[in-house]
């Protein structure tokens, strides 16, 4: 659970983002990777401008929270891009989550262990994340959403053995920024739609930490 001045600081965040999105397109990228939509950041005082208003540590929180709140990861069997039926009810738990922010968009990054060649590896990395995209949009998530597959093959191992690694065998979903729309929609009742569970999240602190301030000073109103 975020604090309150977390919850503050992501709704600030938000506003910032509302008042920012309507400028033309561009795109930055993230620590946590891939290329993220920022509705227009052309030159370096907007990218500043960016950085300051906390939006790209707005996608990394939602790639966070999805990550906290449902699997993010599936593992896959040697030399396989089958998936299972764990594979299969963690992607359902993933496309119910995706289905509740109809505005985000998401890429998937297929992993292998380090068995075989670099690119026997990368190509098995990309059949694994197509296979992952097309069991996502066959549960009803729009293929814009999922912008692109990306394999890293055996580049990025969790774990560091030439053994064949379950862990390594994986694909790994993640926010990677808001879909572009008409202008008319970039605006603070935009930033509301998209992420009202935020909103009303840090509503609620807000009122139970104006509630404490009240009951524990005597003079509130």
């Amino acid at each position: 659970m975020r604090n309150s001045a977390q919850r503050y600081a992501l709704v600030g965040a938000l506003v910032a983002l509302a008042a920012l999105a309507g400028c033309s397109g561009d795109k930055f990228r993230s620590e946590v990777g891939g290329e993220y939509e920022t509705g227009g950041f052309g030159n370096a005082t907007m990218n500043n401008t960016l950085m300051m208003t906390g939006q790209r540590d707005l996608v990394i929180s939602l790639t966070r929270k999805f990550a906290a709140d449902v699997p993010n990861t599936v593992n896959f069997a040697f030399n396989s891009a089958v998936l299972d039926g764990a594979a299969q009810a963690a992607l359902v738990q993933q496309a119910n989550w995706i289905k509740q922010f109809p505005e985000v968009k998401f890429r998937v990054y297929g992993h292998t262990d380090l068995v075989g060649s670099d690119a026997y590896n990368k190509a098995l990395g990309l059949r694994r994340a197509k296979a992952v995209v097309a069991f996502l949009t066959g549960q009803g998530i729009s293929r814009a959403r999922l912008e692109a597959v990306v394999s890293y093959g055996k580049t990025q191992p969790l774990v560091y053995t030439p053994e064949p690694n379950e862990q390594n065998r994986r694909t790994v979903t993640e926010v990677t920024g808001l879909l572009k729309r008409e202008p008319q929609y970039l605006n603070g009742k935009y930033a509301d739609l998209i992420f009202r569970e935020y909103i009303r999240a840090a509503t609620s602190v807000q009122a139970a930490d104006i509630g404490t301030v009240g009951n524990g000073g005597g003079g509130g109103q």
